[in-house]
């Protein structure tokens, strides 16, 4: 969906005109289809399809009454929704390997030493979700941009058009986002 469409799309859908929110997503379907992809693809997760993964996330945004002026704070919230369906999926899988879905059973010694402990990708990727959640509260502009970089995908160069700024300013806040998160990272280890 091009820029243009954006608006007159989102205007019809806030003022609930019939069908506009349907058509709307199906704009958006493609676009929102691959951010899902991605978002899995990179945090590792192989037991939830991208369709389901875009489907709770669209359940989600419609159940709130979040108003995006433009489409970069849209596929920012999207990747956000995603990510949290993503850490939550996480949680629950590592909260069922120490025993919150406990079923007594025979258990075979060699995978359990084979698997010690709970899987370092998950790990890592709460610890992200952390970092971004404080980077988040400290400063929000900083964290869309790194979900508009890292989990959306868009170049630095795409985002400076959805931002209406030069690529300098996304690069510099990139730079400074980066190493935000570096520090939060490197502290909690």
């Amino acid at each position: 969906m091009n820029n243009d469409q954006w608006p007159l799309l989102l205007r019809d859908a806030e003022a609930e005109v019939e069908g506009a929110k349907e058509r709307l997503f199906a704009a958006l379907y493609a676009e929102l289809r691959q951010l899902a992809e991605r978002q899995l693809r990179r945090n590792g997760c192989v037991s939830i399809s991208p369709t389901t993964l875009l489907h709770e996330t669209f359940l989600g945004m419609a159940q709130g009454h979040a108003i995006f002026p433009d489409r970069a704070r849209f596929m920012a919230y999207a990747s956000r929704a995603m990510r949290g369906l993503i850490i939550d999926f996480a949680r629950q899988r590592r909260a069922q390997k120490h025993g919150a879905d406990f079923h007594i059973t025979r258990l075979d010694t060699q995978v359990a030493e084979q698997h010690p402990g709970p899987n370092a990708q998950e790990r890592e990727l709460l610890r992200l979700s952390e970092a971004l959640d404080a980077l988040a509260a400290r400063d929000p502009h900083l964290a869309e941009l790194v979900d508009l970089k890292y989990f959306c995908g868009f170049s630095l160069v795409e985002i400076a058009a959805l931002r209406s700024v030069s690529e300098r300013t996304v690069q510099r806040d990139w730079e400074k986002a980066r190493l935000i998160l570096f520090k939060a990272l490197n502290e909690v280890e």
